[in-house]
């Protein structure tokens, strides 16, 4: 086994690698430019969740003397030294990016985003408007006597800093004063124009009349600024505490935690920087000067503007099941399971089967969890309307889904004003495992469905993310899930399940388990193969199972889209092990796992990634599908994703990734596209079907 290197790559390392994967489709030519300019979006959301999360989470272990070193060697001030040195890079191509494979190429296309110096008389008139009407009444400005006076700012708010020049003949200290700028105002502010679209970033207008903020004094310099505070805290569970209360405690925390990063525009003063310094404790690789407008992950909303279709991807609607049209979601899952590829196949039957129980007189009872949703969720819409109608609902509402924890709150709340039966979670754990029970009182007796999915209950991101949906009115898996909701709303001692595998009592050592089958064949001289799709894989002990698997001579294939700390390729060590990752314009969201189980494949979807988090420190699910139909289809998704050479990048053995070369122009897989087609190709056929069905019309009801 080789000792040259680290056996694992850095858990964060290897996110910095998967954001410029997202940056390679912002700078990809062939993409078309307003798609770049949401890749480019992404890139700057993600980072931006990067550092309040992983690197605040550094800088706190820091800052408590804790330099400890992780999997992959590294301590805690060498990650923060390494992701400082690597992040100031990415911005760096993040800000070329933008100027020149995305703002170039629009400008060609007639949309522009303008400065006041490049204003016609007409658009100048038309922005002062602007601000005396909508931006000055609205921003007051602050005076900042001292740096200690610097202002509670909230987190990734848009602020401009203001230094004032010294009155005449006087060598005073410094003068500054901050400018928050209102969320609720564009960002963009449209021009008037004879052709084509133009825009002004709302900071430049600001910045242009900010002498009106400070009459009788002198503007000396003006920078639009953003601060990242850390959000990595959590909530201390007791067994005498208010999981509610307490979860409002950490939005507060949230608010005035330490800074752990500054953007500024370019060209800012020392006087500033010496300034910004002071007031908010900052060390020089917190500090990112940015050659364009701070913030980028606001250009979400201009990649998003109507029109400009020929700007754009060609539309991929979702795919409806055509079976639904003449039956009711209880009839088809009674009749066959169901296996729902999202956004290819449409979420719909999802929302049909909590809306047709919630309007249903024959459905008893509905048990549901809940980890992200839509505003104006139609799951939570039904689920309320159920409860209303007097079935038994129950949700398991998780409180502590980071970044929707508001939101979710408030979702709890208006869930038990309708006689819905909230759980706030499970203590000490987040419940991420996403499954629905249906019980429904029929002639043959009581019977319920169930529905299993690698994604949230979120209709909206059921048209973005990659996920898989398992539906049935099997017996072995509605029973377990109704001992899954039993273990976890009440005192249930664990169980062993039929179908189901649940974290964190016994996901990972099932996992390994499998693991471990393939390699005791693979040294009988048998056959061993394993796929898996994944999120992230980051967990020791599943790895160093797949590198022991690798040297018995197992062929193991993984799809990790993001975070993988496994490196393959390795002689002696993962020379059996191919990594690959998919960036494309769907998000891979979805866990399949496949076993060659000496030819009789055992095929598994779950709502966990492998990682000690999702493995210890959640409540999840693993799921064994076992009808051949869905299994088939879930193998021959592997098996695409494996063989993507337009989407996919291979990971190499010293953690960087390389595109993967098809051998001809003739032999492309671009994997999303195969899935798209074969989505069509199934409701044509579908629908021929359907014509071939001879519909009788029968005569008009006669008139009472």
């Amino acid at each position: 086994m080789t000792t040259s290197i680290s056996q694992f790559i850095n858990r964060e390392l290897s996110w910095l690698e998967f954001n410029r994967r997202v940056l390679e489709e912002a700078r990809d030519s062939e993409v078309p430019v307003l798609e770049r300019l949401r890749f480019l979006a992404i890139t700057g959301s993600n980072l931006d969740e990067f550092f309040m999360v992983r690197v605040g989470g550094l800088w706190q272990l820091r800052r408590a003397g804790k330099n400890g070193r992780d999997d992959s060697g590294l301590s805690v001030e060498e990650q923060i030294v390494e992701i400082a040195s690597r992040a100031h890079g990415f911005v760096s191509e993040q800000y070329a990016c933008l100027a020149k494979d995305i703002l170039e190429p629009l400008a060609a296309e007639g949309i522009r985003i303008l400065e006041m110096g490049q204003l016609s008389p007409e658009q100048s008139h038309h922005v002062e408007r602007v601000f005396d009407q909508e931006i000055y009444p609205v921003v007051t400005p602050m005076a900042l006597p001292e740096p200690g006076d610097f202002p509670l700012l909230p987190g990734l708010g848009l602020n401009l800093c203001v230094r004032l020049a010294p009155p005449d003949d006087t060598r005073s200290e410094p003068r500054f004063a901050i400018i928050a700028l209102p969320r609720s105002a564009s960002r963009f502010i449209a021009l008037p124009a004879k052709e084509g679209l133009q825009y002004i970033l709302l900071e430049e207008v600001v910045r242009g009349f900010a002498g009106r903020f400070f009459p009788g004094n002198s503007v000396a310099e003006c920078a639009a600024f953003r601060i990242t505070r850390n959000a990595d805290q959590s909530v201390s569970e007791d067994l005498a505490g208010d999981l509610l209360a307490q979860m409002r405690e950490v939005l507060e925390e949230r608010k005035d935690s330490d800074c752990v990063r500054i953007e500024v525009s370019q060209g800012v003063s020392k006087t500033m920087m010496k300034f910004f310094a002071g007031a908010l404790g900052l060390e020089e690789s917190m500090v990112y000067e940015v050659p364009g407008p701070v913030g980028l992950s606001a250009f979400a909303k201009l990649a998003s503007m109507p029109g400009h279709n020929k700007l754009r991807w060609e539309q991929w609607s979702p795919q409806a099941s055509q079976e639904l049209r003449s039956e009711s979601i209880f009839d088809l899952l009674t009749r066959k399971d169901l296996l729902l590829f999202h956004p290819y196949d449409s979420f719909d039957p999802v929302l049909r089967l909590v809306e047709q129980a919630a309007d249903d007189p024959d459905v008893l009872a509905v048990k549901q969890t809940l980890y992200r949703t839509s505003d104006n969720s139609p799951v939570v819409a039904a689920l309320a309307r159920a409860a209303e109608r007097g079935k038994h609902v129950t949700a398991i509402v998780e409180l502590k889904a980071r970044f929707d924890e508001d939101r979710n709150i408030q979702r709890a709340l208006a869930l038990e004003r309708s006689g819905v039966h909230v759980i706030y979670g499970i203590k000490g754990l987040k419940t991420h495992a996403k499954v629905c029970l249906v019980v429904r009182r029929e002639a043959s007796g009581i019977r319920r469905y169930v529905h299993f999915g690698t994604g949230n209950y979120n209709e909206g991101t059921a048209r973005l993310y990659s996920d898989v949906s398992y539906m049935t009115s099997r017996e072995d898996y509605t029973s377990d899930a109704a001992v899954f909701f039993n273990v976890i709303t009440g005192y249930s001692a664990p169980v062993n399940y039929r179908k189901l595998d649940s974290a964190p009592l016994a996901l990972r050592a099932r996992l390994i388990e499998l693991i471990e089958s393939e390699t005791q064949r693979a040294q009988q001289g048998q056959k061993g193969r394993i796929m898996a799709k994944l999120n992230s894989l980051t967990d020791a002990d599943l790895i160093k199972a797949l590198y022991v698997a690798s040297q018995a001579g197992v062929e193991i294939q993984l799809n990790v889209r993001g975070i993988c700390c496994l490196r393959p390729g390795v002689p002696g060590l993962s020379e059996n092990i191919s990594v690959v990752s998919i960036v494309d314009r769907f998000l891979e969201h979805s866990r399949i796992f496949y076993f060659h189980h000496g030819g009789d494949p055992e095929v598994l979807i779950s709502s966990a990634d492998w990682m000690p988090r999702n493995l210890d420190r959640r409540i999840e699910l693993m799921v064994a599908v076992e009808d051949p139909e869905c299994r088939d289809r879930l193998v021959r998704i592997l098996d695409t994703c494996m063989q993507d050479n337009v989407k996919g990048r291979k990971l190499l053995p010293d953690g960087s990734y390389e595109r993967v070369k098809p051998k001809s122009r003739k032999d492309l897989i671009r994997s999303q596209k195969v899935f798209y087609r074969a989505a069509m190709d199934t409701a044509a056929q579908d629908e021929q079907m359907r014509k071939k069905v001879f519909e009788p019309v029968l005569p008009a009801a006669p008139e009472k």
